[in-house]
């Protein structure tokens, strides 16, 4: 099979790329293949070669996800090449590896409000449509008005936001579908008033979180009326510890990589936190992580 050679005549081909390297939490540990296309029209084209069966995965940053330690048998297409951002009016459009740090700096300087709380995620406008992503208050929701997709085998298509059904950390889009760009919706605002606000989330955001050694962010979504770190820490795991991963003293939602974790040490301290969890409160804690299987 030679298909994936092909695909280099729109991006890098990489077979077995190390994934440790492109994930914030450093962990993990081939991909099979992994793809980086240069434009979205090449990608588009790209994924026309992709025989039926071949599961495709898509990585941003890699800030929440959590791939496996051996061979990951699956096409990665690493969206980092993609990060363009243009305005139209008051709309700003970024494509789907745009940083959302750079995409909220960007949309400071033009005097555009909205996505302040953009500031204090590490991954990128694809991965923050996919799951709704969210922070201090206000999450993607709020200000998206459109995303355009593609499924493998056909074109490019915009979906207005009320045919994403948004909810909490999640969007349904079509399945099959990869985020090439999202359209946002903001307001005019004092660039001054727009970065102090961003300056005190960042601010916040660095006394509250491990930033200090590799994390994935948040592991578990907070259930209904409560905070997922309160119960962990009420279960007395801070601080617990499978080979070289820990769940984070300071944030108790936070798995941190101590500089030797493998992925098997971190799925082993979420599985740890899902039973103490339930065991002790009967609530079932539910990965906010992207869990990427070594097999479709």
């Amino acid at each position: 099979m030679s298909w994936w050679r092909d695909l280099a005549q729109w991006g890098a081909v990489v077979e077995m790329a190390p994934l440790a390297p492109r994930t914030t939490l450093g962990v993990g540990g081939v991909a099979r293949w992994l793809f980086r296309p240069l434009r979205r029209e090449g990608l588009i084209e790209a994924l026309r070669l992709v025989p039926p069966g071949i599961r495709i995965l898509v990585l941003g940053r890699g800030s929440n996800v959590l791939p496996p330690d051996g061979v990951l048998e699956a096409l990665v297409v690493d969206m980092g090449a993609l990060h363009g951002i243009e305005l139209e009016g008051t709309a700003l459009i970024a494509e789907a590896g745009a940083r959302m740090g750079r995409v909220a700096a960007y949309a400071c300087r033009m005097g555009l409000s909205g996505l302040e709380f953009m500031a204090t995620i590490p991954g990128t406008i694809g991965g923050g449509v996919a799951m709704n992503a969210g922070a201090y208050g206000a999450e993607v929701a709020d200000v998206c008005a459109a995303v355009e997709v593609v499924r493998p085998g056909e074109d490019a298509k915009w979906h207005p936001k009320e045919a994403l059904g948004f909810g909490y950390r999640r969007a349904r889009l079509p399945e099959g579908a990869i985020v090439l760009r999202a359209r946002f919706a903001l307001k005019p605002d004092d660039p001054k008033a727009i970065a102090a606000r961003m300056q005190q989330m960042r601010e916040k955001r660095a006394r509250t979180q491990p930033l200090e050694r590799p994390n994935c962010g948040s592991v578990f979504k907070n259930p209904e009326g409560d905070h997922a770190a309160r119960l962990i820490e009420a279960a007395g795991l801070k601080g617990l510890r499978v080979g070289g991963a820990m769940i984070s003293e300071k944030h108790a939602n936070f798995i941190v990589n101590l500089g030797w974790a493998k992925a098997a040490d971190v799925r082993a301290l979420i599985e740890r936190a899902r039973e103490e969890v339930y065991r002790r409160f009967g609530v079932r804690l539910e990965p906010e992580v992207r869990i990427w299987e070594a097999e479709p």
